[in-house]
């Protein structure tokens, strides 16, 4: 089984509970990548008898620390209309020997039927350089990254921790699994959490941080997403504005003819 697969395996319980387990291979620095987190959940909604129609999108909210270890997932679908469905997820862990909530998440499901498409945001960099084209970075500080491939092209994570402060929040890469795997909704989901805390660029000074509140809009279907293969995606993040122990950073990802799949918004909690 591929890592990615193993890591949001779910076996379900009946009454809409499903039962996981968090992954060595997903770690972060503490508890489990937070994109995984939000994988494992969109599965649920995904492997859910009752389930209408693809995801259009989708808010996490870490609670609390995911320990190593077992978890139940509860995925309710709370109404259902013609074309729209409203979920309510919640994350059950074991805290201190009792049941505490570590996750909780919301996310719509819809039809979705063509109609006029346009984009305000077209993918930068088609025609430039490629994937090939770059040095890769190979980042080990976490056992989740290794489970990337990264290409920069523009903001690298700082190379010197040295606080000299940056007067752009903003970062292209591109970016696969290691192991190759067809790209899907959980995939994708994960995947819109690869961007690093924008408060790391701006200061150059690796200060505890992590997101507290992730929001992802899915803008392609399963077949879109599936085009794009075990292929790379272009990657971009850009932070709006820090203060007072919180910030927050967008992201947006195409295929790499174009097609934009999903873009992301995020709250980060960071120290001093």
């Amino acid at each position: 089984m591929h890592p990615f697969d193993r890591a949001i395996a779910l076996e379900p319980l009946g009454q809409s509970r499903f039962a996981g387990h968090t992954s060595a291979d997903y770690q972060n620095m503490v508890g489990p990548f937070g994109g995984i987190t939000a994988a494992v959940l969109l599965n649920a909604v995904m492997q859910h008898p009752d389930r209408l129609g693809e995801p259009t999108s989708m808010t996490v909210n870490f609670a609390g620390p995911v320990p190593d270890g077992p978890f139940e997932i509860l995925a309710r679908p709370v109404r259902t209309n013609r074309s729209t469905q409203h979920w309510l997820l919640e994350q059950w862990v074991q805290e201190n020997g009792q049941p505490a909530i570590a996750t909780t998440a919301t996310v719509l499901t819809a039809v979705r039927r063509p109609t006029w498409s346009a984009t305000d945001c077209p993918a930068p960099l088609l025609g430039g350089p490629g994937p090939d084209q770059a040095p890769t970075i190979i980042t080990h500080f976490t056992p989740w990254l290794r489970q990337y491939t990264l290409v920069p092209l523009e903001g690298d994570m700082p190379s010197e921790w040295d606080g000299r402060e940056n007067a752009e929040s903003l970062s292209r890469f591109w970016v696969r699994k290691t192991t190759p795997r067809t790209l899907d909704f959980c995939a994708l989901a994960a995947v819109c959490d690869i961007f690093y805390p924008r408060t790391w660029l701006r200061r150059a000074h690796q200060v505890p941080a992590g997101t507290v509140s992730m929001t992802m809009y899915f803008h392609a279907g399963a077949q879109d997403i599936a085009q794009a293969g075990d292929d790379y995606l272009l990657a971009q993040a850009r932070g709006q504005e820090y203060r007072n122990n919180f910030s927050d950073q967008s992201g947006l990802l195409w295929r790499t003819d174009g097609l934009m799949l999903a873009s992301t918004h995020q709250m980060l909690y960071y120290k001093q």
